[in-house]
């Protein structure tokens, strides 16, 4: 495969697909497609050779489209993978991939009877700060790892109660199948699967069906255990993801823009305890998670390997989040 001949799609021309089409080099967008056909166009033009359309099947089955990107709303993620599966196109798919488990696991039955690879848009796994550490947490400096802490949050905007996302027929369910997937993926990746779940969703402040706030209490095996926050009343943007270890401490803080500039704090205690050695790791040149990821997914697929961010990760971030809705009456 030549990286600089692949052909992608992409489908839904709104915020996510804008920012994935200037992350696709080596590979080139051949076409996208948008309900709005208007979006479609103001993407295309700036792309050499681009065209646009609203007929999304359409665009997925251009003989010269090799990589379809999801990024629509949560509605329509499962229907059209599925269909870019049965077109034999490999596909990136923004999280959650789909509304429900149920939905998603049509959509795994999909990708095994056609034999291609999806990936799902866990983008943060590829910011810099969390790489590092992973990187850290892989190499033993924290030891043994015993806890994790995170909180993830914005502050809405006005009319927020309006939007798709505060639509369950739309968006499948509120915070947490928005911003806590990613907590959600993130504990895993650093310490394996969560048999036991606790969690209580509610809505607080907005008017609407879907819940604005989700705490989580989950447990490996061996009783390691991220406890989790997500919200969209935190007013100011926040993102703050910390490790415990044995040995140290990690703390991962923004992400960046509003998130503020995104860093990595390594707290490393000395054989004597009290204050521990502190080194600080800044990451000011803004967020690349985006291409880093689509690079590895173009590996994945010369390779012919399982992505690492995978359809599998999906459905057990969405098992975790719908137990949590059962526990809590949603």
């Amino acid at each position: 495969m030549d990286n600089n001949k692949i052909g992608v799609a992409i489908i839904g021309c709104g915020l996510i697909g804008t920012k994935r089409a200037k992350t696709l080099a080596p590979a080139r967008l051949v076409t996208c497609a948008d309900i709005n056909l208007a979006k479609a166009e103001e993407l295309a033009k700036n792309y050499k050779g681009c065209t646009a359309t609203s007929d999304w099947k359409a665009a997925i089955q251009n003989p010269e489209v090799e990589i379809v990107v999801v990024a629509t709303i949560n509605n329509t993620l499962a229907e059209i993978t599925t269909f870019a599966a049965q077109e034999k196109k490999h596909v990136l798919v923004e999280k959650p991939a789909a509304r429900n488990a149920e939905e998603l696991k049509n959509v795994i039955q999909a990708v095994k009877d056609n034999n291609i690879l999806v990936r799902v848009g866990f983008n943060h796994r590829y910011h810099p700060a969390l790489l590092k550490a992973k990187e850290l947490v892989d190499a033993g400096e924290l030891g043994d790892l015993m806890f994790i802490r995170g909180r993830y949050g914005h502050g809405g905007r006005i009319g927020y109660d309006q939007e798709w996302r505060a639509d369950p027929a739309l968006s499948g369910g509120g915070e947490l199948l928005d911003q806590g997937v990613h907590l959600i993926d993130l504990s895993r990746w650093m310490l394996g699967d969560f048999p036991h779940v606790e969690g209580f969703a509610h809505t607080y402040y907005w008017n609407m069906p879907v819940e604005d706030n989700g705490f989580m209490m989950l447990r490996t095996l061996s009783q390691q255990t991220a406890f989790l926050h997500v919200s969209c009343t935190e007013w100011k943007n926040t993102f703050s993801f910390e490790i415990y270890g044995k040995n140290a401490k990690l703390h991962i803080e923004g992400l960046g823009g509003s998130y503020g500039v995104e860093r990595l704090i390594f707290y490393k205690m000395l054989p004597q305890m009290g204050p521990p050695d502190t080194t600080i790791f800044e990451f000011p040149r803004g967020d690349n998670s985006w291409a880093i990821e689509f690079s590895e997914f173009l590996e994945d697929i010369q390779q012919d390997r399982t992505p690492s961010a995978n359809l599998d990760d999906a459905l057990k971030a969405f098992e975790i989040v719908e137990e949590i809705y059962k526990q809590s009456g949603f």
